[in-house]
This record gives C-alpha cells, sequence and structure tokens, in this order.
C-alpha cells in the first residue's frame, strides 16, 4: 500500500496539471454518453422478466384482455342530485368523447398506435342497461347514449345504473354522488401521458364547476408520476443540497478557491458515475435516479477531511507542498479504508433481488470509488495549483480565535465530558438501544403507491376521495383454473358411456333407450387419442348426425334427446357453467365482501346472476344462479347480445375452464393484499371446490405484494452480507477483531434507534426504508474509521488515552464534525420534494449520518475509557473515573507528532 500511496501522491503534486487534464479527459469521454440515456419509469422491472409471479400476471392479462386501469372520478357534493344533473352529465360525456381519442403512434413502430382502448372503456355512454324485453329474452339499451337534457332524464339514468350490482358502487357511487371512467390502456407506460392530456381537457370542460370537481388516480398513473416526479425532482434537490454544502464549506473555509473544491470532485465523481452506467447500457430506473443526490453528499466526505486537516494544520512557513504531502500520508490509509467500507455497503444492494437495486448499488459502489481517486490525485494537483499568496489568510491558525469560542471549545467539552462520565453515557445507550428494539418489534411492513404523494398532491386527493366514494381503486384478480387433464382418457369415456346407459334406462321414450345402445358401444372409438371434451363434443354431434340422417321424426327426436345429453354431460368439462360451481365462487365472494379492506368484487356469477334476475322477474330477491347447467348457458348466450359481449370474457375464458374474481381494495396498503390471499387460502382449506381448482393471484396491486416481499428479504439479505463484509475488512484494517467490533458499534446503535423510532412513529417499513436499511453500514462506520484509527496512533504517540484524548478531540474531531453536518445536512433539501420517499430518504439519511456521528464522538470515547486495558494492553493507564482531569495544552499536535 505505501508504494501505490506515494506513487499517487507524487503523481498529484509533482505532475498536477497532467493529473487535472487527465481528470477533464475523463469526466468529458464519461459525459459523451449522456445522449444515449434511456428512462426506465416502470416500477414492474423491479421484478425480475422471468419472476413466476410477473410472468403470471402476463400470462392471466392475455388470457382474460385485461389492461391496466386510468381512473377518472367526477365528484359532486354540493348538487341535491349529485353528479346526475345535466351539466354535471353533459361534461362527463364530452370526456368520454374525448378519451377514446386518446392514441399516440409508438415511438418504435409508426404503424402502431398506443393509447385508450375504446371497446372496453367504461362510462355511462358506453355500457348498457339490462331489461326484460319478453318472456326469456332480454333488451339491452346504451344507459346514456346523449346527456339528458332535465333532471328527471338525469335521476332516470341514475336508478337504471344503481339497479345494475355490476355498475353500482363501480362506476357510479351508491349514494349517487359520484361517477367514475374505466380507461383501459394498451400499455401502463402511456399512463402520464394520458394522465396529462385528461388534466389538461378538464380544465377546459370544467370552466364553472358547479360543484363538480374531477379526480384521476389507478395504481398505473401512480406509478408513472412516480417515475417522472421522481426525475424532475431530482433536478432540483441536487442543485439545493449544493447549495447547502456550499453554504457550510464557505462557513468552515471561508476560502473560495478551496470551498469549491469538494464540489468539484462531487460533480466529476456523478459524471463518470452516471456515464459509465448509461455507457453500459443500463437504463436510468426510479431508484438508479437518486444516484446524483447520494454521491452529492458521500463523494465529498473524503475532500472535506482533507481540506478540513489541511485547514488546521496549513503556515505560510510549512507551504503548500509539505502540508499537503503531510495530509494526504496521514489520511490515505483511513480514506481508503472508509471509502471500501461504504462501497462494500452499497455493493450488497447486488445481494437483494431485484435489478434496478444491484445496478443502483454497483454504481454507488464505483461512485464512491472514483470519489476517493479523484481525492487522491486531483485534490494535491489542485492544492499544488492555488498561488501560494491566495493562502496567505488560510488555516486555523488566522481563525483559532473563533474556533476556540466554537466548534473547538465545544468539542473540548464534550471529550472532558465522555471520559469523566463514560460509564453513565454507556448505561443511557444501553437503555436507548433497549427502547428501540422495542419499537423495532412494532414496524410493520407495508407500501402504498399513493402514500408516496404529499397529502397535496392531486393524486393522493384522488386516492383518498374515490376510495371514499367508490369500492375502490385498487385492483387484484383472484384467478381460479381447472387443475384436470384437458385430455380425456379411456376412465372418462367409460364413465361417459355408464351415465348414458343411466340416462337412457330412465327414459320414458323407449327409443330412445334403443337408440342409446346404439351409439354407446361407439363411444371409446369416439374417445380414441384421448380428444378434449370440445373435441369429444363435436365427434358424438357428427356421428349422430350421420346415424340420424335417414330417420324419421320420431328417431329423429330420441337421436337429438341423446344428442343433448351427452353435449350437456360435456359441458360439465366446461366447470364454469356448472350451478354448484358458480355458487362456490359467489360463497367465496361473500366473504371477501365482509372485509374491510374489499370493497366489492365481481366475477362470472355476478353476470349470470344479473342475468338471470332480468330473465325472470327483474326483482332484487331474483338476483340468483340458475339451478341447472343450461340455464347457466343460456345466461351467457343473452349476456353476448349486448353491446359490450367480449366484457363477459374478462371474468372467464371462451372455453370456460378458467375465471377470474376480480377484487377492488378501497386502500393501496400491501397489508390488505396480504391479508386477502391469507383470507383466501383459510377459505379454501376449510371449503374445498366441488372440482380441483388452482387459486392463484395477479394484478399490478398483488405484483406490489410480490415486489414487497422480495425487497424485505433481498435487502435484509444484503444488509447482513454487508455488515458481515465490513466487520472483515475492520479486522483486516485494525488487524484485530476486537478493534473491528468497537468499529461497528455507531452502526450498531444508529440503526436500532433509528428504526425503533420509525416503529414508535408509527412509519410503515416500505421501499425507501427498505433500501437505507442496506445503504446506511458502510456510511455509518466511515466515522469510527476515522476516530479509531487517529485514537490509536495518538496513544501510541502520548502513551495512554487520557494523554491522547485532548489531541484527538482536537483536528481529528473536528474534520469529523464538519464531515457530519456537511454530509448529514448536504440530503436535507430531499425534504422539500413533494415525494414521500425523497422526505423518508433525506430524513432517514440526515438521521443515520448525525446520529452515527455524535455515536462516534460520544460512545466509542466512553468504551475506550471504561475498557482501556483492553484495548491498549501495556500502555499506561491513568484514568481514575470522574476526578480525572484533562490538559490539552501538555498533549503534542497532530503535526509535532509526525515530526
Amino acid at each position: 500500500m505505501n508504494g501505490l500511496k506515494r506513487f499517487l501522491i507524487n503523481a498529484a503534486i509533482i505532475h498536477a496539471k497532467k493529473v487535472a487534464l487527465l481528470i477533464l479527459a475523463a469526466t468529458l469521454a464519461a459525459a459523451a454518453f449522456f445522449p444515449r440515456v434511456v428512462m426506465d419509469t416502470d416500477p414492474e422491472n423491479m421484478l425480475k422478466t422471468t419472476e413466476p409471479a410477473r410472468l403470471f400476471n402476463d400470462e392471466t392479462k392475455k388470457n382474460f384482455a385485461l389492461s391496466e386501469i386510468v381512473i377518472v372520478g367526477i365528484v359532486n357534493e354540493e348538487d341535491p342530485d349529485g353528479v346526475f344533473n345535466p351539466a354535471t352529465l353533459s361534461k362527463i360525456h364530452t370526456l368520454t368523447r374525448f378519451a377514446e381519442t386518446l392514441r399516440w403512434p409508438d415511438e418504435s413502430d409508426p404503424d402502431t398506435t398506443h393509447g385508450v382502448i375504446a371497446a372496453d372503456l367504461v362510462a355511462p355512454s358506453l355500457v348498457d342497461h339490462m331489461s326484460q324485453d319478453a318472456p326469456d329474452s332480454l333488451r339491452f339499451d346504451w344507459l346514456m347514449p346523449e346527456p339528458p337534457t332535465t333532471r328527471e332524464a338525469a335521476r332516470a339514468i341514475r336508478d337504471k345504473a344503481l339497479s345494475n350490482p355490476l355498475l353500482k358502487g363501480r362506476m357510479v357511487s351508491e349514494d349517487g354522488r359520484a361517477i367514475s371512467l374505466y380507461l383501459p390502456l394498451t400499455k401502463k407506460l402511456i399512463s402520464y401521458k394520458v394522465y396529462t392530456a385528461l388534466r389538461e381537457k378538464i380544465a377546459e370542460i370544467n370552466t364553472s364547476p358547479e360543484g363538480d370537481v374531477f379526480h384521476i388516480t389507478g395504481l398505473p398513473v401512480a406509478e408513472g408520476a412516480v417515475g417522472v416526479e421522481m426525475f424532475t425532482q431530482m433536478s432540483t434537490a441536487s442543485p439545493l443540497a449544493m447549495v447547502v454544502i456550499l453554504g457550510l464549506l464557505a462557513l468552515f473555509f471561508r476560502k473560495w478557491e478551496l470551498i469549491i473544491l469538494p464540489m468539484i470532485i462531487a460533480t466529476v465523481s456523478i459524471v463518470i458515475t452516471m456515464g459509465l452506467m448509461i455507457g453500459a447500457g443500463y437504463p436510468v430506473h426510479i431508484l438508479s435516479s437518486m444516484l446524483p443526490i447520494f454521491l452529492m453528499s458521500i463523494a465529498m466526505v473524503d475532500s472535506v477531511h482533507v481540506l478540513s486537516e489541511f485547514f488546521d494544520t496549513y503556515t505560510p512557513r510549512a507551504g503548500r507542498a509539505h502540508t499537503i504531502r503531510s495530509v494526504m500520508e496521514t489520511l490515505f490509509a483511513p480514506m481508503l479504508y472508509t471509502s471500501l467500507t461504504t462501497a462494500a455497503g452499497f455493493l450488497s444492494l447486488t445481494l437483494a433481488p431485484i435489478p434496478p437495486a444491484k445496478v443502483f448499488g454497483g454504481f454507488l459502489c464505483i461512485g464512491v470509488m472514483v470519489a476517493w481517486l479523484l481525492t487522491v490525485l486531483f485534490v494535491p494537483a489542485y492544492v499544488m495549483m492555488i498561488p501560494e499568496r491566495r493562502l496567505a489568510s488560510f488555516g486555523h491558525t488566522h481563525q483559532s480565535g473563533r474556533e476556540a469560542k466554537g466548534l473547538a471549545r465545544l468539542l473540548s467539552a464534550l471529550g472532558r465530558f465522555t471520559f469523566a462520565h463514560a460509564k453513565v453515557i454507556l448505561a443511557g445507550f444501553c437503555l436507548v438501544v433497549a427502547v428501540s428494539v422495542w419499537g423495532i418489534t412494532r414496524i410493520q411492513v407495508n407500501d402504498n403507491y399513493a402514500k408516496r404523494f404529499d397529502t397535496s398532491h392531486p393524486i393522493r386527493q384522488a386516492d383518498t376521495a374515490l376510495n371514499r366514494h367508490f369500492s375502490g381503486t385498487y385492483t387484484a384478480y383472484l384467478v381460479l383454473g381447472d387443475t384436470r387433464d384437458e385430455a380425456l382418457g379411456q376412465q372418462d369415456i367409460q364413465a361417459l358411456t355408464h351415465r348414458l346407459d343411466r340416462f337412457a334406462e330412465g327414459h320414458e321414450n323407449p327409443l330412445v333407450r334403443a337408440l342409446a345402445m346404439q351409439i354407446a358401444p361407439k363411444l371409446p372409438a369416439l374417445g380414441h387419442g384421448n380428444p378434449s371434451a370440445p373435441e369429444l363434443a363435436e365427434r358424438i354431434v357428427a356421428s349422430i348426425e350421420t346415424a340420424s340422417s335417414a330417420a324419421n321424426d320420431a328417431q329423429y327426436d330420441a337421436w337429438l334427446d341423446i344428442q343433448t345429453f351427452l353435449e350437456v354431460e360435456l359441458q360439465n368439462h366446461a366447470i364454469f357453467k356448472r350451478p354448484d360451481l358458480l355458487a362456490y365462487v359467489a360463497g367465496l365472494q361473500a366473504v371477501m365482501d365482509a372485509k374491510p379492506y374489499i370493497g366489492k368484487t365481481e366475477s362470472a356469477a355476478d353476470v349470470v346472476r344479473k342475468v338471470n334476475q332480468e330473465l325472470t322477474t327483474g326483482r332484487t330477491q331474483d338476483f340468483t344462479l340458475p339451478d341447472t347447467l343450461p340455464k347457466v348457458a343460456e345466461c351467457y348466450l343473452q349476456f353476448q347480445q349486448s353491446h359490450r359481449p367480449n366484457d363477459l370474457w374478462h371474468l372467464v375464458t371462451p372455453d370456460y375452464k378458467n375465471a377470474v374474481i376480480r377484487l377492488h381494495f378501497n386502500c393501496g396498503d400491501s397489508m390488505a393484499t396480504r391479508k386477502a390471499v391469507e383470507a383466501v387460502s383459510a377459505y379454501t382449506a376449510i371449503h374445498p371446490p366441488p372440482v380441483p381448482l388452482s387459486f392463484e393471484w395477479a394484478g399490478l396491486h398483488y405484483i406490489n405484494r410480490v415486489l414487497e416481499i422480495k425487497l424485505v428479504g433481498g435487502f435484509l439479505r444484503s444488509f447482513a452480507g454487508s455488515f458481515l463484509m465490513v466487520l472483515v475488512m475492520m479486522a483486516f484494517l485494525f488487524r484485530s477483531p476486537l478493534w473491528a467490533m468497537l468499529c461497528m458499534v455507531p452502526l450498531a446503535i444508529t440503526l436500532p434507534l433509528i428504526y425503533g423510532a420509525t416503529g414508535l412513529a408509527g412509519k410503515d417499513y416500505d421501499l425507501p426504508i427498505a433500501v437505507m436499511s442496506a445503504l446506511s453500514i458502510g456510511m455509518a462506520v466511515d466515522f469510527a474509521i476515522h476516530f479509531l484509527e487517529r485514537s490509536r496512533k495518538a496513544v501510541a504517540a502520548t502513551g495512554s488515552w487520557e494523554s491522547a484524548l485532548p489531541l484527538v478531540f482536537g483536528e481529528p474531531a473536528r474534520a469529523i464534525s464538519r464531515n457530519v453536518l456537511v454530509v448529514a445536512f448536504g440530503f436535507l433539501p430531499l425534504l422539500v420534494a413533494s415525494l414521500v420517499p425523497y422526505k423518508t430518504t433525506g430524513a432517514m439519511l440526515f438521521a443515520i449520518m448525525a446520529a452515527s456521528g455524535l455515536i462516534t464522538l460520544v460512545v466509542l470515547p466512553a468504551i475506550l475509557t471504561v475498557w482501556e486495558k483492553r484495548f491498549f494492553p501495556g500502555k499506561k493507564t491513568t484514568h481514575s473515573g470522574a476526578s480525572a482531569r484533562i490538559h490539552p495544552r501538555k498533549v503534542p499536535s497532530i503535526m509535532e507528532i509526525k515530526k
């Protein structure tokens, strides 16, 4: 290491201009990749493309023609008829017509367009009112073909809509105060474009609100908005961070030539790292968009350490070359190891099963090491390019009066306090940790996309308002599938033959009995090759048509009875035509509807019940399932005569072997999804279905639950891996497992403290907090490394911890304090963002850095005081409890020790 240290320091000091030009060239080369940047705002890409839940979700969307939905809600609390007045319904009609036109050419294929799927759009003017036309016949009319011109007509539309359970609570609120439009998208990545276009149109048509409030929400909108706004707000937060950091550096060093130096290091580190990431072909994901704000503060840590010591030790007599060489030789090893531990903490994210987290962690690791190399090379080179005369009034000696009254006096007093009250300090922090551990037990794992927006954000307000009026804006799909083999074996054919024999024996027509005896022996041959039920039905129909071609009327009727029987029997394989299975689905729906987090469920059973109701009396009490399979089939057939026959295929597949229950959640909490999954599992375990079924989940809301599981487990593993990695590195650095464990103390206290406070405050453990747990390790031990490394050197020079303490709480403590302030306050500009994850990240990182810095300067010296003999064996121990006195002026300075 000494050879590398001498080479880099000599190169920077002797060849300062060449080093600067080399760094400039590297920066420009990296910046050349910026025009190739690709943004990725899809949170679903947090999961691997091969993730089973993601693959099944895509398969479900394809099988049931499902799309991601943008929801537009219109609420009127002032009008006595709510939204069902001519003026409001006219606006809704206009907005619906506009929404149907929202299509844009695909950027990669101009011949393809993406946007709203007009055929599946749900709005008052695009849905049917179902009523009885004649016995056993239905009539389908548009609910609102044109906007009404009178209040009576508007109320009639309301009454018709509320009479349909498929619309009540979903498109129309039960109190008639609100209507929702459901806009299905060809792809969810255009959700923000749709959102923006709708807001512009709403501003145009709602010039006279008259109580009308328009809201736009839906999980795709929330996810798209988070992705877009994170990028825009990062461009605001980064400059603010620079301003805050510049102000602090100006307060500390007061020389603009040197104040801008850490900013140059940070900026160049960001440009090179982002350029490498873009050049390597990685898109800038939502997570990696935060890379600049992380590097902004972290990249300047080493340069602030160098500036701090240079500031404290520089004198015109010593000169810049001698001073900067001395500083770099002193700090080279601590800076290297702090950079390695920080990089290791970030590198641990590559252990998480989240592809963007791997990229984020990997390039943060690269960025930290780039910043270290820039500090080692560019800082000395930069100092050597500053004329000596510009440093005439620079240094601690020129500001000793102010410093003695400020930071230096405070740190000196802190050193005396930790020495005199070491045991009290340790007891106090043990109590704090105990309370924190209790607080951690109260943390609940939960994520909610709407809560990523501030309460004043339009999407957050829309989410609150529409979930209050409707059944819920968050949708998951419980997919029910027939697990039986589609191919019919000989055992199935034998069972069918047996049922045919029983049918014939019980039939009153002797011709049926006779003809059944003719067709029954043919069934094994017709079933050759293991056909599916539809294929066998086609073969039987063809065989019967051949046999009945020369039959008389009586024989033809008998053949028709046999054909109908066999077709119905084979339709039992179209399981979602079976009344008993639909009754099971309805029972499961009733259980889920009773859950407080579920606003409403929908399935093919609801379609059948509604059609059956209208085919009979139309009364509410007849909203029931038919008792035979042919009657169920008739209900399906009647519904397909509507204006929107394809709506059925969103709930059941055309072969009737798979179906979905659509669950509307009235909140976006992932806890609710977890409870729903557990409730379904509990119900199906106690109440097995009439036929073997699979129960699997799909939908964006459920995908977020899967992502949450991956995040928690993945980041816990990465945290454990990072902790062990840093511990081993510390043992190697200090050549002692004991000192390595001591170095981990600030982290071991900081994280329980921060996360305990999170639990006590009732804050959910969500994505930003999960990321912080993995990122904080390397950052939290940085200050401890500097403190302990300098403490060991000071004790080696002075002979005892008591004698070394004033020295340690001199320049080293000042450097640590300055770094704590710069890094911690550098994250605070995130608090001005409107996105809650940024606020959380800023607050968490500020707390982690401030707490770890404070613990480093308070707990570590207290431990060294109490267990001095164990940590400094063979050294003279002078500590005698609270009566011990420290005399700073009797201790040599750092520069004197070096000499």
